[in-house]
């Protein structure tokens, strides 16, 4: 069974254990998450659960992660630039994103100086956590098994993100 069909079955069918999973496991470690290094944007659990959905909480504060298939970014196809929820700091143009079949909204590349990265141990195996680089907000994980140009797959929670049109004269909406 192909990678990411197997993942979107599995992650899928049973989120339950991947919240338990992830409530149960460390922090991620290394260079620049939330939990170690200082953003520009802080605020306190009470101020970010003020502001914040409780899904949008749970994901960019708790990383957790949304049900596949679940985010209606996953149908949006509209010119335009992804922000995190947390801070509104852009995190992807749309010209970026693909469909990978996963059930998440997901880019070959973010825009530029836009996230930070991190290493996240908490399924019992090593992969690439993805945050934004102003709020340390957890919008998802980057694989290397995207299409070209980048070979890369920034899979983001699209609960963790707000999407803007881009009207014809430029401007954001």
């Amino acid at each position: 069974m192909h990678r990411r069909a197997f993942l979107h079955v599995v992650l899928g069918a049973v989120p339950v254990a991947l919240a338990g999973c992830s409530a149960l496991a460390d922090e991620p470690a290394s260079q620049g998450t939330s939990a170690s290094k200082a953003f520009e944007v802080t605020k306190t659990e009470a101020e970010w659960r003020s502001m914040l959905t409780p899904a949008q909480f749970n994901i960019l504060r708790k990383h957790d992660t949304e049900r596949a298939g679940t985010s209606p970014l996953n149908e949006e196809h509209r010119q335009g630039t992804y922000h995190c929820a947390g801070c509104d700091l852009p995190v992807y143009s749309s010209t970026t994103k693909f469909e990978s079949g996963t059930g998440w909204p997901s880019f070959t590349a973010p825009l530029q100086n836009a996230i930070g990265t991190s290493e996240d141990r908490s399924l019992f195996a090593a992969r690439t956590e993805v945050h934004c680089r102003r709020c340390g907000g957890h919008l998802g994980h980057v694989f290397d098994d995207g299409p070209a140009p980048t070979g890369k797959r920034y899979c983001m929670n699209g609960a963790a993100m707000v999407f803007k049109t881009t009207t014809s004269q430029g401007e954001q909406r």
